[in-house]
């Protein structure tokens, strides 16, 4: 098996996405802020499933934790550093992002800007990294994830690019051997929504997917090479509705939807 890379690893979507690759053998890379929820995530996933989980420290919305990121994905690629003890990685899931929680005005710009850079420029960076190292094996994978809320208007914005960014990667990354692939979620039963300050209690429990849906969905779009995904029914009726409905009445229908 390979090595999977996963942003946002220590909870919601990011946590399930490091036990269903280790339960499948990947060995693990995990990023994220808390070095010490690193550090429990990674021996957890070393004791229980017998990978290796080395981890990274790094806050996204900096250019000094995307460059140490980006550093552990040019290992195997023509920008590699010569570090021989580190396998490459064949999968990197771009998965870290929070929800804003309040329409843009209110926001502070700073809050804005670390939107942008952690769900935007850090995407970016990374896939271009990481595609740049695959492409020199002939071998490997990108998964965004995205959101059904691309279709939308709060936080949307920065999803909304995240999809588009994917579709163009993949048309172009054709016949190389690697795939790029976003997963579109509609609302997901994690501490998503209460660290952003955002009440879903009023929410239909069928309305929310489970982490283990979500993943389980983008990783077998993954596996068949398949470059857009948006697990369980519902939100795959409703990303359906809102390719075809006009744009004014999708904005109209979201502005009941709480601000992300």
């Amino acid at each position: 098996m390979g090595t999977a890379l996963v942003t946002g690893a220590t909870s919601g979507i990011g946590e399930e996405f490091c036990w269903q690759l280790a339960a499948a053998g990947h060995d693990l890379v995990l990023v994220a802020r808390r070095e010490d929820a690193l550090r429990a995530l990674a021996a957890s996933l070393t004791n229980v499933a017998g990978v290796n989980a080395e981890y990274i420290a790094a806050d996204l919305s900096t250019e000094d934790g995307c460059a140490r990121v980006a550093a552990r994905l040019d290992v195997g690629g023509p920008a590699d550093a010569q570090k021989p003890d580190l396998r490459p990685v064949d999968l990197l899931v771009n998965n870290a992002g929070f929800g804003l929680g309040s329409p843009f005005l209110d926001n502070s710009l700073e809050r804005e800007i670390n939107g942008l850079n952690v769900m935007v420029r850090a995407v970016m960076t990374l896939a271009h990294h990481a595609g740049i190292s695959m492409r020199s094996r002939g071998r490997g994978a990108i998964l965004n994830v995205g959101s059904v809320a691309s279709r939308t208007g709060t936080y949307s914005a920065h999803k909304a690019w995240v999809v588009a960014f994917t579709e163009g990667l993949a048309a172009e990354l054709k016949g190389s051997g690697i795939t790029a692939t976003v997963v579109c979620p509609g609302p997901v039963d994690t501490p998503f929504f209460e660290r952003a300050g955002v009440d879903m209690r009023a929410t239909p429990s069928w309305l929310m997917a489970s982490p283990d849906q979500v993943v389980t969905a983008a990783l077998d779009a993954v596996r068949v090479g398949r470059v857009q995904v948006t697990p369980t029914v519902p939100y795959k009726v409703a990303m359906g509705a809102m390719k075809l409905a006009p744009r004014w009445v999708t904005a109209r229908a979201m502005r009941s939807v709480p601000h992300m």
